[in-house]
């Protein structure tokens, strides 16, 4: 009997039996294997009984239709129950109804075997409870991907075959072309562009106003709002910033942060498609009117085939332009109103800038005050200016704010009213603002201030209310007192100028400054001199002084060598010292240099005179290294003294070697203690007596005289030798070079002999 004749019987169905007995289930793994067997023989059942009913004729399948009907349903899950397509058994809508499309529905909590055909002929009702989805995400080498389902909802088995009927459809018409004529060639495909790189930094702009509603404000119901929308064509995103108004008291600037703005609950989103002009759109419940957008913007919706409305005016802020009027002002009572006063001149202030001349008291000076006025109230306030280190507490408040009288009443003067508050009917006039003007002078509380300047307030304070136009500075600055030139008294002679100098420009005088560099570059640098004194008196004539100038600090020694029996003491003649040269002042002293000293000129030391004689090799070595530094003139002056010097030590020398004249000496050394002891420092002596001009060089003639008066043996061969060496040319002889051959220890038991040859060559 075909299932669908069974599924519509009205037969009525017999009633179950009282406790009917529940049979007993086999066991899990006897049933498996049982609907493996059967299963297979079922389906081809199935499938052969729906082909014999399909090839019956109309009238026979109504006939087999109509006895199915008659002849009661079959045993099954029950009456009107039948399992159809899908994933379970159909419920029937009832006894007497037909089973035809529309009038079932499928039970999703019965499920038929995964192997069983769509028509079973007795299916088993399993109850389903499993509607969990396949998992189709998955993770391959760490990087997330979708893969399609390998099973239905409850681990039903899904059909390969996914392809609907068109899609077949255009299988079977397409394929045979394809297969005759081969695969049709198709044009390449266009350039792909992103949209994020298509539209990225393009925005579409427009201006719109939004209402407020203000509710706690007398001047306001509402106020209007001027923002931006801006669309961001690149993802879909918007945002809304309000301008900046400053002192607006509002928060502005990004009212609305860029993202998608939902549309309405069902998901949508806002779309450029939904924006235009003349527009009101919803965005979070406040409600934005779209009156006005940029070229860009018209341009893309244009082209896009959207009309864009024509452009509103931006509706201004009521309140805002209320405030950009011009507020009227508001005439004044005539009579005085404290309260009118207070509100009118609230926080405005007169200032005046003043001396006060406190110099008739002891130790008074000028002070300078500002003078407050306060045109609430009419009360004065006095502060002084306070200087650093001014000598003076600093107290800000000279008088405290107050009401301050001008003219008393007339009052018995024998009361003693000084320390009693001032009321107001002992006053008769109290200070008001034409009290005070520049050039004025004002008495407050027995103190005297003079005016002599304004700020920029009071001065439009008294253009508009007195007239006054002249507000010209006074000068209160003290004039300076003429400077008294000193007076340096002259030089008295202790010490150098520039330390003598100090006690008249100090108190407590320093030592003058030296100069560092100087003395660190010169230090132990010396230039040595040998100079001879100019004086009438014979005994000067043949001292020699030895004078040294301190290149460090340009300062003069003079130091006599000592001489026997002289009768002068030898020892230190001028301690360091500066020396100026004759004719400078003590103003502008004058020192000597370097290029002073030349040989032959005369240097004049606090009144005594000196001529230059000889000087020291370092001298001639000093002034060649610097000759950029001294005269030439002075450099040529010591090169001609050492010239003859230089001759006679380079032909000595070229002709005798150092090493043989030491030789040499020694031999003569030892020759002469085997000859007749004397006295070698007289014979020193004798030798720099006769050389007047001290220049190291005797004629032969007096050379030779003095070694005989000494009695030395010049015939000798070493001597002769000798003195052949100390020759410069045949007239003069180097006789200091001589004389090392004769050292003061030579003869040490002759010492105090000769007295009698010194005093005959003196």
């Amino acid at each position: 009997m075909s299932p669908y004749l069974s599924s519509t019987a009205t037969k009525a169905e017999p009633e179950p039996s009282p406790l009917p007995r529940r049979p007993r289930a086999p066991r899990r793994s006897v049933r498996r294997r049982r609907e493996r067997r059967e299963g297979p023989r079922a389906c081809a059942l199935n499938v052969r009984e729906v082909a014999v009913e399909t090839r019956r004729p109309g009238r026979a399948r109504s006939a087999a239709a109509a006895a199915a009907m008659s002849s009661g349903p079959e045993p099954g899950p029950g009456p009107g129950i039948r399992p159809g397509p899908g994933t379970g058994p159909s419920i029937g809508p009832g006894p007497g109804m037909p089973f035809l499309p529309g009038c079932a529905i499928k039970d999703p909590t019965v499920s038929a075997p995964a192997h069983c055909t769509p028509f079973p002929r007795e299916p088993p009702r399993i109850k389903k409870t499993s509607f969990h989805r396949c998992q189709t995400m998955d993770f391959k080498n760490g990087y997330a991907f979708f893969r399609l389902p390998r099973e239905g909802v409850g681990g039903d088995t899904l059909f390969a075959n996914q392809l609907s009927q068109d899609e077949l459809d255009d299988l079977c018409t397409k394929g045979a072309a394809t297969l005759t004529y081969g695969q049709v060639k198709r044009p390449a495909p266009s350039c792909f562009t992103p949209a994020f790189v298509a539209y990225d930094k393009k925005v579409l702009k427009f201006d719109a106003y939004f209402m407020e509603e203000v509710a706690i404000s007398a001047e306001e119901h509402y106020r209007i709002r001027q923002v931006g929308l801006y669309y961001y064509l690149e993802d879909d995103s918007m945002c809304i910033i309000e301008p900046k108004v400053k002192n607006s008291g509002l928060l502005q600037g990004k009212l609305m942060r860029r993202h998608r703005v939902p549309k309405n609950e069902l998901g949508d989103y806002y779309h450029w498609k939904d924006l235009n002009l003349g527009i009101d759109l919803t965005i979070y419940g406040r409600t934005y009117r779209l009156v006005n957008c940029d070229s860009f913007t018209k341009v893309f919706l244009e082209s896009q085939g959207i009309v864009v409305n024509p452009p509103e005016e931006l509706v201004s802020d009521p309140y805002t332009e209320q405030r950009r009027m011009p507020v009227q002002k508001r005439t004044m009572p005539t009579g005085p109103d404290p309260f009118r006063q207070f509100l009118a001149y609230d926080t405005k202030v007169l200032r005046f800038y003043a001396i006060w001349d406190d110099t008739n008291c002891a130790f008074g000076d000028h002070h300078p005050c500002i003078i407050h006025y306060f045109l609430a109230d009419d009360t004065v306030e006095v502060r002084e200016v306070h200087k650093r280190n001014d000598g003076r507490d600093p107290f800000p408040v000279l008088m405290r704010r107050q009401r301050l009288p001008k003219i008393f009443v007339d009052k018995n003067k024998n009361f003693p009213s000084c320390v009693l508050e001032i009321t107001n009917h002992e006053v008769q006039e109290w200070y008001s603002p034409k009290d005070f003007a520049i050039g004025k002078t004002v008495t407050l509380l027995g103190r005297t201030f003079f005016i002599y300047d304004c700020d920029k307030f009071t001065q439009d304070f008294y253009r508009e209310k007195y007239g006054i136009t002249d507000f010209q500075p006074v000068d209160v600055n003290k004039k300076p007192l003429e400077k008294v030139p000193q007076v340096i008294p002259p030089y008295n002679g202790f010490g150098i100028p520039e330390d003598s100098l100090q006690n008249c420009l100090s108190l407590f005088p320093k030592p003058p400054r030296k100069d560092i560099i100087k003395m660190l570059e010169n230090n132990l640098k010396v230039l040595r001199y040998q100079v001879a004194l100019e004086s009438p008196v014979p005994e000067d004539k043949n001292r020699r002084f030895i004078l040294s100038y301190f290149l460090a600090d340009d300062t003069i020694s003079i130091y006599e060598p000592p001489v026997r029996n002289s009768g002068i003491t030898g020892g230190k003649y001028l301690r360091r010292t500066k020396v100026t040269k004759p004719g400078s002042t003590p103003e502008n002293p004058i020192y000597y240099e370097p290029s002073d000293f030349t040989i032959g000129s005369t240097i004049e030391v606090f009144g005594h005179r000196f001529i230059i004689t000889d000087a020291d090799e370092y001298v001639l070595n000093y002034l060649e290294r610097n000759a950029q530094s001294f005269p030439a003139a002075t450099v040529q002056s010591i090169r001609d003294h050492f010239l003859p010097r230089k001759v006679v030590v380079e032909t000595t020398s070229s002709g005798f070697p150092k090493k043989d004249l030491d030789d040499l000496i020694v031999e003569v050394q030892k020759e002469l203690k085997l000859q007749a002891p004397f006295d070698t420092r007289q014979f020193h002596e004798a030798f720099h007596h006769c050389d007047k001009e001290g220049s190291g060089f005797l004629d032969k003639t007096r050379f030779l005289t003095l070694c005989d008066r000494f009695n030395v043996p010049t015939s000798t061969i070493l001597l002769k030798k000798l003195i052949d060496y100390c020759s410069c040319d045949e007239d003069k002889v180097n006789y200091r070079d001589f004389l090392r051959a004769f050292p003061s220890d030579l003869f040490p038991e002759a010492e105090g002999q000769g007295q009698q040859l010194n005093s005959q060559l003196t």
